[in-house]
């Protein structure tokens, strides 16, 4: 609590833009800080609302230097708690004697497959007009969600202002973000300083800083994956290569585990397909993130159809849409009355509108016929996996006050899980 700081409390030394990531682990849980001088890392926590905090685990803090003609200082705390019990709530507060945050709470995920996770999906959120935050806040409040997947592009951008931008992000975030797991991806809007900004200020699973990862939430596999490597060529080829290699054998392990996590979710920033009325990357017919590096090297939609990935989460696009199930422009619905029942390809859902200074993208007037519902209003996505067969999307409205504008459920039999081939 902010009042137990005393004497020592320096501003500069109080934690914040406090965060919470899931290390891929069970019983697991890593908070994330920063503070302006060098201090020790360490969380208290317990299962109490009030009194004293008994549990306390150490970190370790690293130095940042942002790439703006400042050379700005700050320093990154991580911390991993461990052994924590499933689907419990903890009360924390993280920092030093020299300052501590406030106490923040958060309900620890489940074990195992057999449970229903609850996220809130969403890309494109930036520092100002975050049009859909107020709403999202009030849901994970109300404990609605388990965690959150922002798909790419932060702040607007998280290096602008030699970084105050991105600490101004950070801050606005923190009552959503030190609540629940913020699990994110790498969008265009990081490039600067090659993606340092990202790297250092998200601390996600696996040894690649969060370009790409992959965990395990109740009876899915969820892959977060970096379009951006296919833009950005200055940093090498290489990366793009590698990522790819990752991601087959990271989907093969997947597809072969179907008989305990059956659904395999991917998301990354940019769309392979789309029907906006801009010049993206997704309105070209052979996208470079669905056919690879000059239309035939390392393209995803073959590798994700190969591997019968189930839901591809996007974003960049400030807009919602949804597509029928899709493999090589081809619709291939499950059945007329029941296209997301045993679909015969992956389902694409894009949802960039949780509010930037960009404003809203439009889209092409007329839809193309792999389009099945387009939303050009703010908001944000919920999807529940609710078991091995049933998942459920809705798209939330925040120009709607909330009104669920689009509802769908994926359904999937467990038999025959593999592929679509």
């Amino acid at each position: 609590s902010p009042g137990s700081q005393g004497a020592l409390g320096t501003p500069r030394a109080t934690p914040e833009q406090v965060h919470l990531s899931y290390p891929g682990e069970p019983g697991t849980m890593t908070v994330t800080w920063t503070t302006w001088v060098p201090t020790r890392s360490e969380v208290q926590f317990g299962l109490q609302l009030s009194g004293p905090l008994p549990l306390r685990t150490q970190g370790t803090s690293s130095l940042f230097v942002d790439g703006g003609i400042l050379k700005r200082k700050f320093y990154i705390h991580r911390v991993t708690l461990r052994r924590l019990l499933p689907g419990v709530q903890y009360v924390y507060r993280c920092g030093s004697a020299q300052g501590w945050s406030r106490r923040f709470r958060f309900r620890t995920l489940k074990n195992g497959p057999h449970w229903s996770p609850h996220l809130a999906v969403f890309g494109d959120l930036g520092a100002d007009n975050p049009k859909a935050l107020p709403r999202l806040r009030r849901d994970i409040q109300q404990g609605m969600y388990n965690a959150v997947l922002h798909v790419g592009d932060f702040a607007y951008n998280m290096d602008e202002d030699n970084g105050r931008v991105g600490d101004k992000f950070m801050r606005l975030i923190e009552p959503v973000a030190a609540s629940l797991p913020y699990m994110t991806c790498p969008g265009n809007h990081e490039e600067r300083y090659n993606f340092s900004n990202y790297k250092a200020r998200f601390s996600m699973p696996g040894n690649t800083e969060g370009l790409w990862y992959s965990w395990d939430l109740g009876p899915a596999h969820i892959i977060s994956f970096s379009t951006e490597v296919y833009f950005f060529l200055h940093y090498g080829y290489h990366l793009v290569e590698r990522q790819f290699r990752w991601l087959e054998n990271d989907l093969q392990k997947a597809n072969q585990n179907r008989a305990i996590r059956p659904w395999i979710i991917t998301m990354g920033h940019r769309p392979m397909y789309c029907s906006n009325a801009d010049l993206d990357d997704c309105t070209r017919h052979e996208s470079k993130v669905r056919k690879g590096l000059f239309g035939r090297l390392y393209g995803l939609e073959d590798l994700f159809y190969r591997y019968g990935v189930d839901l591809q989460l996007w974003a960049h696009e400030h807009s919602y849409e949804r597509l029928w199930p899709i493999y090589n422009y081809q619709v291939f619905n499950g059945s007329q009355a029941m296209p997301y029942t045993n679909p015969r390809a992956p389902v694409h859902i894009i949802t960039g509108s949780a509010g930037c200074e960009e404003r809203l993208t439009p889209f092409a007037i007329f839809p193309r016929p792999w389009s099945a519902v387009r939303v050009k209003e703010y908001g944000y996505t919920r999807l529940h996996i609710l078991n091995g067969t049933h998942v459920h999307i809705q798209q939330v409205s925040d120009d709607q006050d909330g009104k669920i504008v689009d509802d769908i459920w994926m359904v999937r039999p467990l038999l025959n899980r593999t592929t679509y081939l």
